[in-house]
């Protein structure tokens, strides 16, 4: 079994403000974790820049050209209260594209079992024309409709545990009965979606929420009752995991209370799905994540279920 880590500096070029949470020290703690000797078996490429026909896969033209047109020759540019453009943000989104592409490319080509795309900024609020919380494109739903158009994969699933509901992910595939997407969250929080009612337009939404300190037996029972049931029945050909780790006790953004190893069996659930379904393909795409020992611990378990260690 291997597992593909896909990374770029890019990444850390991306600039927030000064005590904004989505820091590119997130990715300095994640190459710091996978530095460990336990790691040594993982596969490490340089995530490519993505293309604009990949990103109009899922994304309006008008909007991906106003977005590029905006982007800063210098200093920062505010989109909206939470979401901002430094002069490194633009490769540092494409890179995200791209590395959650050639993810699927290389799990489907069957070089390897599965693979972990380690870029920030994250993807899952931004919706088809604007973006939102500190996302520009949705890497994940990207990655999945890639994977439609470009091999023929018929069913597509995105599983989303971050703590905040992944509400572009669902608004993209809300009418698509080919993709189904599952959510955990806390609610109330950002951004406001992902009641149980909202199912999408063919049942293909699964949405999970849980109460602030419900902790580790809630959310296991989540995925036990109602995700991975329904998962198991709609069959995919491949999942896509929005691996979002800010549920994690430590995190400053949320407060359901997780622990790095609910991450780890989250994971190999999913992967037993994928196992029965899916022939075995799993690529998993970095999305929330604040406070940075919590990220290390919670990346640490993720990644080890994926190498099945």
């Amino acid at each position: 079994m291997t597992t593909l880590l896909l990374t770029h500096r890019a990444s850390l070029d991306h600039l927030t403000p000064p005590g904004h949470p989505e820091r590119p020290d997130r990715i300095r703690a994640i190459e710091e974790v996978l530095g460990n000797g336990q790691f040594g078996a993982l596969v490490r490429e340089q995530a490519p820049e993505g293309s604009l026909d990949q990103v109009t896969l899922c994304h309006d033209g008008h909007y991906i050209e106003e977005l590029h047109h905006i982007s800063p020759k210098d200093g920062i540019v505010y989109l909206d209260g939470d979401t901002s453009m430094s002069p490194g943000t633009w490769e540092a989104v494409m890179r995200g594209v791209g590395g959650a592409v050639a993810a699927t490319d290389a799990v489907i080509a069957g070089k390897h079992n599965n693979a972990f795309v380690a870029t920030r900024p994250p993807g899952h609020h931004a919706e088809s024309n604007r973006p939102m919380g500190f996302c520009f494109f949705d890497h994940a739903a990207i990655a999945a409709r890639h994977a439609q158009r470009k091999h023929g994969i018929a069913r597509v699933a995105v599983v989303d545990f971050d703590v905040h509901h992944g509400n572009g992910t669902q608004e993209i595939f809300w009418a698509d009965p080919t993709v189904m997407y599952c959510s955990t969250h806390q609610m109330p929080l950002f951004p406001g979606t992902g009641a149980t009612r909202e199912r999408g337009e063919h049942d293909n939404i699964v949405n999970a929420p849980l109460a602030s300190e419900d902790g580790s037996a809630k959310f296991r029972a989540a995925f036990e009752n109602l995700i991975l049931p329904q998962l198991t029945k709609f069959s995919p050909e491949l999942i896509i995991i929005s691996a979002g780790f800010d549920a994690h006790h430590r995190d400053p953004l949320a407060s359901i209370n997780l622990r790095g190893e609910d991450f780890g069996w989250v994971t190999r659930k999913l992967m037993d799905v994928a196992d029965a379904t899916a022939g075995g393909r799993v690529v998993s795409v970095l999305e929330g994540g604040y406070d940075l020992q919590g990220l290390k611990e919670s990346v640490a378990a993720h990644v080890t279920a994926l190498m099945g260690a």
